[in-house]
């Protein structure tokens, strides 16, 4: 069961997606919504169906006091590694933000302290505090939108379907086609090739 209820009313709530993905961004969001908003169809965007996704984005956008979305492109993961990159994007999604709260509640366990701004790390928060899960629902769809833009490119990865996850036909792709710019250098792209470290 999802809940607004937490030490402030209008704390901020960010999540990333496509954190393990062997192309394309990482991607993140922040919001703030009112008290009063609620949804029974809202969960963590991972238990969500596409098609809910997609349905719920407009109606979490047009209830928002204020949220903001960021991209981490695969140049800067591969400079920084991917958990850096995946902070950094909630960061600059924060900073998009129209708000007067100075309090951050994060999916996961890994934060880098945000100006002087206060936070509180929650293990699986997207699926218990509804500010979560509706950044983790815009965070997904904003980067399947990326996705399907760039499948237009390189349509042979599929990522229109894969979303650049490591499934058997990306490897497929990947071992008959090689990599692209879109992929991340420093991840094991192939089950057999060696790891660089950044």
């Amino acid at each position: 069961m999802l809940t607004n209820i937490f030490k402030f009313h209008d704390e901020i709530g960010t999540d990333e997606a496509g954190r393990g993905c062997l192309a394309g961004p990482v991607t993140a969001a922040a919001i703030v919504l009112p008290d009063g908003f609620s949804s029974s169809i809202l969960n963590d965007s991972k238990q969500l169906s596409e098609k809910k996704r997609v349905e719920l984005r407009p109606i979490i956008e047009a209830t928002a006091i204020s949220f903001g979305v960021a991209h981490i492109h695969p140049t800067k993961i591969d400079e920084i590694n991917i958990l850096n990159a995946s902070i950094l994007a909630m960061h600059e999604s924060i900073n998009q933000l129209q708000t007067l709260s100075e309090f951050i509640i994060v999916d996961g366990n890994k934060f880098k302290p945000y100006k002087h701004f206060t936070h509180e790390c929650i293990i699986k928060g997207d699926s218990k505090f509804m500010r979560i899960a509706a950044a983790s629902v815009l965070a997904k769809t904003y980067r399947d939108d990326y996705m399907d833009k760039i499948h237009e490119e390189f349509p042979m990865y599929n990522w229109k379907k894969n979303k650049g996850y490591p499934t058997k036909e990306h490897r497929e792709a990947i071992r008959k086609y090689g990599i692209t710019k879109y992929h991340r250098k420093s991840f094991r792209q192939l089950p057999e090739q060696a790891v660089v470290k950044p």
